[in-house]
């Protein structure tokens, strides 16, 4: 086992009742699970997204924390939070990494594993490219 590593898991969802397709708005909901999976304290500092919708749009979100939060996670402890985007169109793609400091000074990326926002039950909740 690693000194420096965390676990990711994200699970995503259509939320139909924020969506409004004839307008090209598909909203998705995402929940994420941060686990130190390491051996010593880390800091998620900052996260970066890259989104992006079947027909090409790309979008990059960057910014310090997760929803307002920068959780310092022990060996073993996890995180969980909660927060969505819209795409224009009925599905697309989400992925990206975050950034964290160990609490001895080590810093590095933890990359978030490419995942389909889907709006049609065409295709199972959570499946994760490779």
């Amino acid at each position: 086992m690693s000194a420096y590593n965390v676990q990711i898991d994200v699970v995503p969802q259509y939320v139909a009742d924020q969506s409004k397709p004839l307008q090209e708005v598909f909203a998705f909901a995402y929940t994420v699970t941060v686990t130190n999976t390491g051996k010593v304290p880390v800091q998620l500092i900052s996260r970066h997204w890259v989104i992006q919708d079947e027909r090409g749009h790309s979008e990059e979100v960057k910014g310090l924390g997760v929803v307002g939060q920068q959780p310092l996670l022990r060996p073993g402890e996890s995180f969980q939070y909660s927060s969505g985007c819209r795409l224009r169109a009925p599905s697309g793609t989400m992925g990206g990494s975050y950034f964290f400091v160990a609490e001895d000074g080590h810093r590095f990326d933890a990359a978030i594993g490419t995942f389909i926002l889907e709006s049609s039950n065409t295709m199972p909740t959570g499946r994760t490219l490779h």
